[in-house]
């Protein structure tokens, strides 16, 4: 005799209905007529000779049975799902080059590490430099996908992410605010927080002195740590060793940056485009901008 097995469409459309709470809402999300829905869980009644519901005013509430179903139905898909999610998965091959300004390689490591669990068989290199450099190996079809500051004098690529620009200084140390403000900047062409805090500044009629400049965060860090200089930082780029300054410290509001991704002119390739799905959904998190 074969043992009985559970339609997992059936079992979908009862989760879809405990999560909406009402056969309509379940309907809209599963793109199902609201009659297909109901008849969908009478016929898992029928199958299971129970009663998984009950009717309270105009919303729909699960018996005692229809409560321990769902659990072992949301156990069931989830299971579905990811083995339907590896073996799929397991099919995409290949090699896949990303470039990344060495800033925000801290905000990637989650991304990587998913990628590789999803996708084991592709080969990921990372390339670090500076933003304006990789959209230019991006464009020449050096790199499949580049994730950058988006440049004023070159909008493209998709916007990931915004975020505001903030002043920092040393957790313990801070320089004199007054002027000339000693500033701690990216070398010229590294990228565009230079620029903004210059025009920033200059627009405020406030003089400043580059105390020290670098293309990454980890050579401006030392000096501003040491309490030598101010620098201009995203939130997601603070470190333990730095602080924010607020509107009292008297210097001027800074815009909000965004962070863009960079195809190749070519049609993607299969690793390419997971990739980017996935720095789409993990990078899309809340910040002041958003």
């Amino acid at each position: 005799m074969r043992a009985p097995t559970f339609d997992l469409t059936l079992l979908r459309t009862l989760v879809a209905i405990a999560d909406t709470g009402s056969v309509t809402a379940a309907a809209k999300r599963l793109a199902y007529t609201q009659s297909t829905v109901s008849m969908q869980l009478q016929r898992l009644e029928s199958q299971l000779d129970v009663n998984l519901h009950e009717r309270a005013g105009r919303r729909l509430r699960f018996t005692p049975e229809g409560d321990r179903l769902l659990v072992h139905a949301r156990r069931l898909l989830a299971l579905n799902d990811d083995a339907w999610s590896d073996m799929q998965a397991r099919q995409v091959t290949g090699d896949l080059t990303l470039g990344i300004p060495e800033d925000y390689a801290s905000l990637l490591p989650s991304v990587f590490a998913y990628f590789h669990q999803l996708y084991p068989a592709v080969g990921l290199t990372v390339k670090c430099g500076t933003s304006a450099h990789l959209v230019e190996q991006v464009k020449a079809a050096e790199l499949d996908l580049a994730l950058v500051t988006r440049q004023r004098n070159s909008p493209g690529g998709e916007v990931i992410r915004r975020e505001p620009l903030i002043w920092a200084v040393g957790i313990h140390q801070q320089p004199s605010l007054s002027d000339p403000i000693p500033l701690a900047l990216y070398s010229p062409g590294a990228d565009v927080f230079r620029e903004v805090a210059e025009q920033a500044l200059q627009g405020a009629g406030r003089d400043w002195r580059v105390a020290y400049t670098s293309q990454s965060m980890a050579g401006l860090a030392p000096i501003v740590t040491a309490g030598l200089a101010v620098v201009v930082v995203t939130r997601s780029m603070l470190t333990p060793s730095l602080r924010p300054l607020d509107d009292s410290s008297g210097l001027p509001a800074l815009p909000t940056i965004e962070l863009a991704l960079h195809r190749a002119p070519h049609r993607p390739s299969e690793p390419a485009r997971r990739l980017g799905e996935l720095i789409r959904e993990q990078l899309a998190a809340p910040s002041e901008a958003l």
